[in-house]
């Protein structure tokens, strides 16, 4: 039978409609009958695929009065950014950084974090946690310890954290920075220490056991900034090893240029030979004068003020939409995380997509043009036909069908062509 698929949305990327897209067939029932001839009205109402960013500023809104919203009607900053953030954003990240979270040993932060993932749950939106394991902003009480009572902290904080938030929080870099972790000599630490102890791989085991074990349906990833071919030799090893990964977080932060689209295709190509899920954890692109090339540690660079410019906004806004058009083209991309929508937020960069000040510059723009205009499908009225079927493209995500005042919804989940059955 010839079917003809009413398209519900913008894109004309046959790429991205192949990866990202569902030919749906969706047999509407009442009562357990075709609804045959019947007007209703259709809507996306979800991404399945992850569009991020760091969210550390919101811990502030469901934990002090002083951010909600003032007597005169006019809202805070906080909550401005948190609105820009919430109208482009499905998948929220929040800091588990060790030292901050538990500065003082026995008294970590849980319920401040776990105000906020609620409240981000609330919006509709995933939270990730930032990470379980690493080397910097690890906790200085650690360097009292032996290197197995480091080692054994380390996996009840892991057990702690993912058992605590599980259900809200269910995705987790569990290991941050390895390649790095036991050859870092900036300063000591007890997480350098165990890993020098018991080797990248071993160290990456027992703490992915650990949140595995704490909650087997979460997403963990091992999360680097080195793209080089250590992390490549690192992910075999661990592979081989028999640790799970469920997905390679990939850092890419662009402070002294963007990478352009060969080297971004070439890291693609590196690492989708493991055949896991990808994940762009940390993404930026600058929007003001970029950081001298010949800086190895980009923390090494200590400025007093990064000002974003007209120029490097316009720069931004292009090579952000060529950065995201590319990896939303690429089957095993899951997510893209900025990092973060605000200047100023690491290393006082221009690297935000809205300023201080909470206006957006044009790479907000343009980013919202494609996510929630070119890759969202916009709400539709159709009629099923006499077997009570309606035939849609849409991308993949979640879907709500109005018929009268009468409701339900649906998933469209895997890209190509499905049957769904409907009862309202």
């Amino acid at each position: 039978m010839n079917m003809n698929f009413l398209k519900l949305h913008k894109n004309n990327d046959p790429v991205i409609d192949k990866y990202r897209t569902c030919n749906a067939v969706i047999t509407i029932t009442d009562s357990g009958k075709p609804l045959a001839n019947a007007e209703i009205e259709i809507s996306q109402i979800g991404h399945k695929f992850f569009f991020g960013t760091n969210g550390f500023h919101t811990l502030s809104i469901p934990n002090d009065s002083l951010y909600s919203i003032m007597s005169h009607g006019e809202k805070s900053l906080t909550e401005s950014i948190a609105d820009k953030m919430l109208d482009l954003f499905n998948l929220i990240t929040l800091p588990f950084y060790w030292g901050r979270f538990e500065e003082k040993q026995g008294s970590p932060i849980t319920d401040i974090i776990l105000n906020s993932a609620r409240w981000l749950n609330e919006k509709g939106c995933k939270v990730k946690g930032h990470p379980l394991c690493w080397h910097t902003l690890s906790p200085d009480w650690l360097l009292a310890m032996s290197e197995e009572d480091i080692l054994s902290t380390q996996l009840e904080r892991i057990t702690r954290e993912v058992t605590n938030f599980k259900g809200i929080i269910d995705i987790w870099d569990v290991v941050n920075e390895a390649v790095i972790m036991p050859i870092f000599d900036k300063y000591d630490n007890g997480i350098t220490r165990i890993c020098k102890k018991y080797g990248r791989i071993q160290t990456i085991k027992k703490t992915f056991d650990a949140a595995r074990k704490s909650n087997p349906n979460a997403t963990l990833l091992l999360n680097d900034f080195d793209l080089s071919t250590a992390y490549e030799i690192l992910i075999e090893g661990c592979l081989e090893s028999g640790i799970k990964i469920d997905v390679i977080g990939l850092q890419t932060h662009m402070h002294q240029g963007f990478m352009g689209i060969e080297k971004l295709e070439h890291i693609l190509e590196t690492y989708s030979r493991f055949d896991l899920p990808l994940h762009f954890t940390e993404a930026t692109i600058i929007s003001g004068d970029l950081m001298p090339s010949h800086i190895v540690d980009l923390n090494d660079f200590q400025v007093d003020d990064w000002p974003s410019t007209s120029e490097g906004e316009e720069r931004q806004a292009e090579e952000v939409v060529s950065f995201y058009k590319t990896l939303f083209s690429h089957p095993k991309v899951e997510a893209i995380t900025w990092w973060d929508i605000k200047d100023g937020a690491w290393l006082k960069a221009p690297s935000g997509l809205i300023r201080k000040d909470a206006s957006p510059k044009p790479a907000y723009n343009e980013l919202m043009k494609l996510i929630k205009d070119e890759w969202w499908c916009k709400p539709a009225g159709l009629k099923t036909d006499s077997q009570g079927r309606i035939f849609i493209n849409g991308f993949l995500g979640n879907y709500k069908i109005a018929i009268n005042d009468r409701h339900s919804s649906f998933i469209l989940d895997k890209a190509g062509e499905t049957p769904l059955s409907l009862s309202v």
